[in-house]
């Protein structure tokens, strides 16, 4: 209990270990050598100051300044505003070539700009050794079959154009029933229509297309970025940029998946917590607990690891992806028909399936956050979807 204490303490910003502040004073083990997962849900979920704290601890050993511009965005007069600040200097004296200015939306005039996302180790405590096992996914129903991947069909609109996979309509269960408010309940979502998604997320090489012509922002270091890797430093706002200039390219109905086509998309016909099973398995997907290939600096080229049933990579780990769909807490009340769930003013968006930076308990395929429309992080990128019609 005293442990316990001292890690609230710690957490709230009141207390120092080892001399340093709190946020300073957390490795990817936890603090003092707790584990992370024994910290979880200490604070509640939707405290601004474990919003801010989170934020930092994922951003705080990095070599890029637009992490910090992110949180400076998020944040301007932070707790850790100061250091931010002295970072980005420090950054642009050594490597004054290597970091473009990025021109950021500005906040909406009405209200400030929501907090980002809260890291999920903040959110899902780790059940106790001595806890029950948490209860069985749903299976699916009698006589719903998921495709096979030999069915489904390859498309490609345009030369610059993002590989697509063409999925038919099916049901599922969305969410689930665990320790995690933001993923309940757990309920059927019918896709009445097919439609296709990206078989990798947007890549450098195929954002500065768009970019080329004009229509996108070229953003943080994806100029210099290998072509074959996943874009990212990229916020809502830029991917809606991105989509629509495919859409006038093409002539097609491009867009951002709805969120529930996204978890369709990344069970790819299964009931498990991870599409590969109910444990993690090393080199399944691109996270730092996950088996290589790894590099703390970056996300591994788009298409690295094994595609899912579906034959769609990356949907766990890599870059975080944007949805279509507004930030709401739960699912209560949400579609059971798979269109976006959008409200008419809307800053908040969903971003799905964890990064390359994130740990194992980010990979599971109901992991869902919320971010800021107009923020550009280093962890986000997106992937693609349009109608079959």
């Amino acid at each position: 209990m005293l442990q316990k204490l001292w890690v609230v303490c710690i957490l709230a910003g009141l207390c120092i270990e080892g001399g340093a502040t709190a946020a300073e004073a957390r490795t990817g083990h936890g603090y003092g050598g707790v584990p992370d997962t024994q910290l979880a849900g200490v604070l509640p979920k939707d405290s601004a100051e474990q919003y801010e704290l989170t934020f930092w601890e994922s951003i705080k050993d990095s070599n890029d300044a637009s992490d910090y511009e992110a949180y400076l965005q998020a944040y301007p007069k932070g707790r850790f505003a100061a250091l931010a600040r002295a970072r980005i200097a420090r950054l642009r004296a050594v490597k004054p070539k290597a970091e473009p200015s990025i021109q950021k939306p500005a906040p909406a005039a009405k209200s400030p700009a929501p907090p980002p996302a809260l890291p999920k180790a903040a959110e899902r405590p780790a059940p106790p050794a001595s806890a029950p096992a948490a209860p069985a996914p749903p299976k699916l129903a009698a006589g719903e079959v998921p495709p096979s991947a030999a069915s489904l069909t390859e498309i490609r609109d345009c030369k610059d154009c993002p590989l697509l996979i063409g999925l038919p309509p099916g049901s599922f269960i969305m969410g689930s029933n665990t320790d995690d408010l933001s993923e309940r309940p757990a309920h059927r979502v019918t896709i009445a229509n097919g439609f296709a998604i990206g078989k990798l997320e947007v890549t450098a090489e195929q954002w500065n297309a768009c970019v080329d012509a004009g229509a996108c922002a070229r953003v943080g270091a994806n100029g210099a970025t290998p072509k074959d890797s996943p874009v990212r430093d990229v916020s809502w706002d830029d991917a809606q940029q991105y989509v629509k200039w495919l859409a006038k390219a093409t002539g097609k109905a491009y867009r951002l998946p709805t969120e529930a086509e996204w978890e369709y998309a990344a069970r790819g016909g299964t009931a498990t917590r991870y599409w590969w099973g109910q444990a993690m398995r090393a080199g399944t997907a691109n996270c730092k607990e996950c088996g290589d290939p790894w590099n703390a600096t970056a996300p591994a080229p788009a298409g690295s690891f094994s595609a899912n049933p579906y034959k769609l990579h990356d949907m766990n780990g890599s870059v975080w992806e944007w949805v279509a769909d507004c930030w709401h807490n739960s699912y209560k009340g949400a579609p059971a028909d798979a269109h976006a769930w959008d409200e008419p003013i809307c800053r908040v968006r969903v971003i799905r399936g964890g990064s390359w930076r994130d740990g194992a308990s980010y990979m599971m395929s109901t992991t869902r956050f919320k971010y800021d429309a107009s923020v550009r992080q280093n962890q986000n990128g997106f992937r693609v979807a349009r109608d079959l019609k």
